[in-house]
């Protein structure tokens, strides 16, 4: 007797809104949350959308082919081209260590170990961008003291 056991995968796929140190986002990849989208476009553009609506992006659009995102053990995120050469990077270059980039359900992108550079994207509950306090607001020079998150992205599905 043979039993063949089938494990489908539901029709949407499970949230992905975070990437850790070393794990590459590659091209027309994206990270998600609800409705909010961070992808890796195929023209080298990492864009976080709203609701289909583009509300940030490195603006690296045609400045390479074959791009892929890389968050570094150095706490840098970094677009590299076909080359591996970077074409854009948050420059927040910290000693190695464990690293994570996150999209939150406030729509903020963020680096946590420390946090030290946002998109500055955040959205309260009340749907006014930059109402609430539950968001890492970094310096004019993008640094935040003595906070344990660092805001990067999320994404929608």
């Amino acid at each position: 007797m043979i039993l063949i056991i089938s494990l489908t995968s539901s029709p949407c796929e499970a949230q992905k809104n975070t990437m850790f140190s070393g794990e590459i986002l590659g091209m027309q990849s994206s990270l998600w949350y609800g409705n909010f989208r961070l992808i890796m476009q195929a023209d080298c553009n990492l864009v976080l959308f709203d609701r289909g609506r583009e509300v940030w992006s490195t603006n690296t659009e045609g400045k390479g082919s074959f791009c892929h995102l890389k968050m570094q053990s150095d706490a840098n995120l970094v677009i590299y081209n076909y080359n591996d050469k970077p074409i854009w990077s948050t420059k927040t270059s910290r000693r190695n260590g464990n690293y994570m980039l996150v999209l939150q359900k406030d729509r903020n992108v963020v680096i946590y170990g420390t946090a030290f550079w946002s998109t500055k994207t955040y959205v309260s509950v009340t749907g006014i961008t930059g109402a609430d306090d539950d968001h890492v607001e970094p310096e004019e020079a993008g640094v935040v003291a003595n906070v344990t998150e660092i805001v990067v992205a999320t994404g929608g599905h």
